[in-house]
């Protein structure tokens, strides 16, 4: 039988606020840069040692973060410097609970207030019995880290690909068509910084394969749509599970459909980009983009998650405190199109390893609710382990 007892949050666990890392003092590495909601970046040097769980303080509040490796808390999250002896797993699905939204302090922009979050009365069971229950509730958690790394294998796939065809021109011979490969395609002259390209492509634009949706939410028709807040995703992500209700912002919204493309338009979400697996609302800081044909899909799809179509989008962001891409800017992004028999031919191939991304993702997003149905139950001795 587990023993629970009641104590200050503060003995519970202690939080400390982040580290200042201004951007032009970030080095490329592999530890993570934690933000109020997210993983925004990586550097080279470390602040916390893992585990290091983290919860928003200035900006977005509620999110909360485990993080299983060295990392660097920014100034805009909190960071638990002291479990005193309990499971950090269990500190973390037990903050998860807490609803650390309603202890904003900011009069504009939402503040945790971290004196009233130490005053709160936690329930707590002996170390056992959190260590028992963070195992259960980190299986889930395994899984969907599993099927992530299935995802980015299949997304690497398709880079690859799009690589080999699209950038090095290294496209096979078609078989079913007859039409010959890359050995025996003429390269002509494309007239710009893109040099001699195979015949049949042309250098366009983006909105040339993109269309900007533009379809608005409308309350009282689609108020039970899922949405996507771009501050809960991590990067450029083919799969998205961290969703929450269409009526959890005030702000206008926009629907997508499957298939279509998040694409940030503002900072600090100008780096992040979603395949969506279903059909929900997201702000309108963020592109809905959908691919003008569906033998583009794939192309579309893969353009867009490049490293080089999110950097031109920020290099040509303006603005000083918030800077911003306008559809009309980044409809005209460069673009090198190639003929509609090879688009089609990667179509084939990279559309059914869309389908299974998206597959992984739809089954991601319901081990994601049992865990989160389970997560207050478990935590709060509702629901006993037998």
């Amino acid at each position: 039988m587990s023993t629970w007892t009641k104590q200050k949050f503060k003995n519970f666990a202690s939080l400390q606020r982040g580290f200042d890392l201004p951007q032009q003092d970030r080095i490329a590495g592999e530890v993570p840069v934690v933000a109020s909601t997210s993983i925004t970046a990586y550097h080279n040097q470390f602040k916390v040692k893992a585990p290091c769980v983290t919860t928003g303080r200035s900006g977005a509040l509620g999110e909360v973060l485990y993080i299983d490796v060295d990392c660097w808390p920014l100034n805009t999250a909190l960071w638990v410097k002291n479990f005193h002896g309990n499971n950090p797993k269990f500190v973390y699905f037990k903050m998860k609970t807490l609803g650390l939204e309603k202890f904003n302090a900011g009069a504009g922009v939402p503040t945790l207030n971290k004196n009233h979050l130490d005053t709160l009365e936690v329930s707590v069971p002996d170390l056992p019995t959190q260590t028992r229950i963070a195992s259960l509730l980190s299986a889930y958690d395994d899984l969907i880290e599993n099927n992530e790394k299935r995802i980015k294998a299949l997304e690497e796939m398709a880079q690859l690909l799009y690589t080999e065809w699209f950038v090095k021109f290294k496209f096979p011979r078609s078989t079913s068509s007859g039409q010959a490969g890359h050995e025996k395609v003429k390269l002509v002259d494309s007239g710009n910084e893109y040099g001699k390209i195979p015949e049949g492509w042309e250098v366009g634009i983006l909105d040339k394969i993109s269309t900007l949706i533009k379809k608005k939410f409308i309350e009282k028709e689609d108020r039970n749509l899922p949405l996507v807040d771009m501050a809960r995703i991590n990067h450029r992500n083919l799969s998205i599970t961290n969703i929450g209700h269409s009526s959890e912002l005030s702000t206008s919204r926009i629907i997508f459909n499957t298939n279509d493309i998040l694409f940030g338009s503002i900072r600090p979400y100008l780096y992040k980009v979603a395949l969506a697996s279903f059909q929900g609302v997201t702000n309108i800081s963020v592109f809905v983009l959908r691919a003008k044909e569906s033998y583009l899909k794939a192309f579309h799809t893969i353009t867009l998650f490049r490293n080089e179509t999110v950097n031109w989008a920020n290099h040509h962001s303006a603005g000083t405190k918030m800077p911003v891409i306008k559809w009309e800017l980044f409809k005209k992004m460069p673009l090198l199109i190639p003929g509609k028999e090879i688009l089609e031919r990667y179509n084939n191939i990279v559309g059914s390893v869309l389908d299974q991304i998206n597959e992984l993702s739809i089954i991601n997003r319901n081990i994601s609710k049992t865990r989160d149905l389970l997560i207050p139950q478990l935590v709060t001795g509702k629901r006993e382990l037998k």
